[in-house]
């Protein structure tokens, strides 16, 4: 079963960027190039976003593939398909990797063990439900990317096919 989705690069030194191209087309089986453009939000860095199709689990290999590198902010998604939820993988060098399970709407998806065990931890004193719960749902990551999702000038127009 196949779904698509979307790499966003926000932000990556330029002697990265062929780096990132050469670890998407291993993981893609294919020739990458990715269209760069100044990530104004990070001076000498760089942005790109791509669309791909592939695999269920695509997504998270892509993750994977990218994780390593400390100066670099990505995000990944993928599209629920018959066969699997959505995903989506967020990353900046302070925070590490976020993963999260989305719905057909984009919607995070929260397992019940992982409610429950924040619930736990509040009940315990652990920490902030409230700050848990943040955490779930990878307000940290949000927080930190929001600046890098806008590209200004020259920014890539995606046209949205389906409207739900």
């Amino acid at each position: 079963m196949t779904t698509r989705g979307v790499l966003y690069v926000h932000s990556a030194p330029r002697a990265l960027c062929p780096h990132v191209e050469w670890a998407v087309a291993g993981v893609l089986g294919a020739r990458v190039q990715l269209d760069w453009i100044r990530q104004p939000a990070s001076p000498g860095t760089w942005r790109a976003e791509f669309s791909w199709q592939g695999e269920t689990g695509t997504a998270s290999k892509l993750a994977s593939a990218l994780r390593g590198w400390q100066m670099l902010r990505f995000e990944v998604t993928a599209e629920p398909c018959p066969t699997a939820e959505g995903e989506r993988y967020s990353a900046t060098p302070e925070l590490g990797i976020f993963h999260a399970v989305t719905g057909i709407h984009g919607d995070i998806l929260i397992p019940e063990d992982r409610l429950r065990a924040a619930l736990a931890r509040a009940a315990q004193g652990e920490t902030v439900l409230e700050a848990e719960i943040a955490r779930l749902l990878g307000k940290p990551w949000d927080d930190e990317l929001e600046p890098f999702r806008y590209a200004g000038e020259g920014a890539p127009v995606r046209w949205l096919h389906q409207v739900v």
